[in-house]
């Protein structure tokens, strides 16, 4: 892999290590074999902020969020949340290498991650899939994340489905059961990947409300996602990709109204 070649101690370059700064990527490559999904792309989000992330299927929206999460490994560049390097260390001669998995896992327990097929486990309640990570990553005490998980679930109205498993759940209630799961671990950022492509149309509304409310109460948010109407409504900046590199961004209504690159007119007219 090549060396993506941050500072020795992690600070973010260029002046961006300001407190109010959650996620800073800096010329972030990504290669699959030959195929080169992220082209050099970088990205600034601050506390608070909604950052949509539009663009074509392929574009190299998900493998970006994957990025942030180290799920993926980069091949170049950077990727600071809070502050800190994810994913690498320097080791005694300066050489970036990968980060231990209990230091990684230390790392995701900051970051909130809602898929977009739910990866709920199927034997386990509402309750439990809620609580699991606050009980085994936070070492949680099982009363009070127990009290914690039925807190969440009623916030995401779900109240009533505490002892229910995945199986018996529409679409739309198992990915409030996800989000709720996020925010358990009290992140300080959730990273949405096209969290209502497969949900029926109907349910699609139910997910969208819970992020709205989310947006509302301050939390960092990078949302991949097609639906055009939310982006417009809470995001305080959309980010267009589009071959592996960001191709313009701006506000809502900068983007939506007066997009300044040929590429995003093009993608915009086929779903606005």
């Amino acid at each position: 892999m090549a060396q993506p070649g941050p500072t020795q101690r992690g600070e973010v370059p260029d002046g961006s290590s300001a407190p109010d700064v959650i996620v800073h990527a800096s010329d972030v490559h990504k290669r699959f074999g030959s195929v080169e999904v992220l082209k050099g792309v970088s990205l600034v989000v601050r506390r608070g902020e909604v950052v949509v992330l539009i663009g074509a299927s392929g574009s190299g929206k998900t493998t970006l969020l994957r990025c942030i999460n180290h799920f993926e490994r980069i091949d170049q560049g950077r990727i600071f949340v809070n502050g800190r390097l994810i994913g690498y260390r320097s080791d005694a001669r300066g050489r970036l290498v990968e980060e231990r998995a209990s230091a990684i896992a230390r790392q995701r327990a900051e970051i909130g991650f809602v898929f977009q097929h739910f990866n709920l486990y199927p034997n386990k309640s509402a309750l439990e899939n809620v609580t699991l990570g606050p009980r085994k990553v936070r070492k949680m005490p099982r009363l009070q994340a127990e009290e914690l998980g039925r807190r969440l679930l009623q916030r995401v109205g779900l109240e009533s489905k505490v002892d229910v498993h995945p199986a018996q759940l529409s679409g739309g209630q198992k990915q409030r059961v996800a989000i709720a799961r996020a925010l358990a671990m009290q992140p300080k950022l959730i990273l949405f990947d096209e969290p209502t492509s497969a949900l029926d149309p109907e349910m699609i509304g139910e997910v969208l409300a819970v992020m709205r409310d989310l947006a509302k109460e301050g939390m960092t948010m990078v949302v991949v996602s097609h639906e055009m109407g939310f982006a417009r409504e809470v995001a305080d900046r959309v980010v267009m990709i589009d071959d592996g590199v960001v191709v313009e961004e701006g506000s809502p209504a900068q983007i939506f109204d007066r997009p300044a690159h040929e590429r995003t007119r093009s993608f915009l007219a086929k779903l606005l």
